[in-house]
């Protein structure tokens, strides 16, 4: 399909899609939060996924998916704030401007950015702020996330470090802001731009144009998109256009007012007293997953049965994950990958055992890193107004037979 046609295809397949959820259903989940249906019809390069919207595109992965280091490009989720995103993009015409206080301004083209610069790859996990949502009581506002705003792939592309030593750096600057291409319907929203600190930048943090092998689907920012890895998805900016270098920090949207939590040690408030001071979301906290067995599924009493899943934190890697059986009261150690994708990435897991009574079961599993950081059960998260950072012990209930 040329990419000129994908909207056109996308605004029909997407309709029908739209019409299996409703907002109230979307909007009134607690756990479990698994209850949402994937949608029958899918939406060019993707799969069938939980579809929340199609103007923006908003797909969430199953949970079943989540039993993979890396994650389909067409079960990837989908996360965009913009209703008007472009309809076609000519890669052999596209840019991306480098400009401000810079020595030279650039213009860069695809074939320039993989052909004249370091290629590199990084494997790390994307996940929404607001992803698990749903779990949050009494509701907090914004989609309805389950578990599934969330997905871990190889990216490849260039060190933005390597991009700005090419345009030369003046004295004096200090800050970047990356602006992607989606556009509001109404003019005066601001544009979706992430500012970052010049000392943010390390050798993973890439502009990145491939996603597991394969060009960016377009739903997930093609053609170029900004990776961070172990930050929370607002700020892997999709769709780049421009890079302004400047030596002064300009409070943004969508930064400093709408993925914020409490400046506070718990960064928690309550409905009816929210905390003066917020801060933005930035590194994300320690969570796993599991991916099988799934809610409602059947396993067979004293026959082998293998919990699998992911676990990821912010970087400084996951160390543990634990298993229960019984309500909480006993952990048992979980099997982890080799690791070899690096810190970033996920950790698959995996824990055999043999169900001793028939009737329901739950499956907890939580992970820890190794800092000691370890997710805490659910109801010990403490809420904020915009739902954000949820981490608590996963669970999955089962029928033995």
């Amino acid at each position: 399909m040329k990419r000129r046609e994908f909207f056109k295809k996308a605004a029909v397949t997407a309709g029908a899609a739209a019409l299996g959820t409703t907002a109230a259903e979307a909007g009134t989940t607690h756990q479990p939060i698994d209850n949402r249906k994937i949608s029958d019809v899918a939406f060019p390069e993707k799969r069938p996924l939980i579809t929340y919207s199609d103007r923006p595109p908003l797909l969430e992965t199953p949970r079943e998916v989540f039993t993979c280091a890396l994650t389909p490009n067409d079960q990837f989720f989908v996360r965009w704030h913009m209703p008007d995103i472009p309809t076609y993009i000519d890669p052999d015409k596209f840019t991306i401007s480098v400009n401000g206080m810079v020595n030279k301004a650039l213009k860069i083209s695809l074939k320039e950015l993989k052909e004249d610069y370091e290629q590199v790859e990084v494997a790390a996990v994307l996940q929404c702020g607001g992803n698990s949502r749903s779990a949050f009581s009494p509701t907090a506002g914004g989609i309805q996330w389950g578990n599934g705003a969330m997905g871990c792939a190889l990216w490849k592309g260039v060190r933005l470090r390597d991009i700005l030593d090419r345009a030369g750096v003046k004295k004096g600057a200090e800050w970047l802001a990356v602006r992607g291409s989606e556009k509001a319907a109404y003019y005066e929203t601001p544009d979706f731009i992430r500012e970052l600190h010049l000392d943010e930048l390390d050798d993973h943090v890439i502009i990145a144009y491939q996603m597991n092998g394969e060009d960016l689907p377009y739903l997930n920012g093609f053609p170029v998109r900004l990776v961070i890895p172990g930050v929370y998805s607002d700020s892997w900016i999709k769709m780049i256009d421009n890079i302004t270098v400047s030596d002064k920090y300009e409070k943004l949207f969508f930064m400093d007012h709408a993925y914020v939590v409490p400046d506070n040690e718990c960064e928690c408030e309550t409905p009816e007293k929210k905390f003066p001071k917020t801060k933005p979301i930035y590194r994300m906290n320690v969570k796993s997953v599991i991916g099988y067995p799934t809610n409602g599924d059947k396993l067979t009493l004293k026959s082998q049965a293998v919990v699998r899943g992911v676990a990821f934190d912010g970087g400084a890697g996951i160390k543990t994950v634990k298993i229960s059986l019984d309500g909480g009261k006993t952990w048992e150690d979980a099997i982890l990958d080799s690791g070899k994708l690096g810190r970033y990435a996920y950790r698959t897991f995996r824990y055999s055992f043999k169900p001793k009574k028939l009737g329901k079961l739950e499956i907890m599993a939580k992970a820890i890193n190794k800092l000691g950081e370890e997710q805490p059960l659910a109801k010990d998260i403490k809420w904020n107004h915009g739902g954000y950072k949820y981490n608590g012990i996963d669970v999955v209930t089962v029928e033995v037979v």
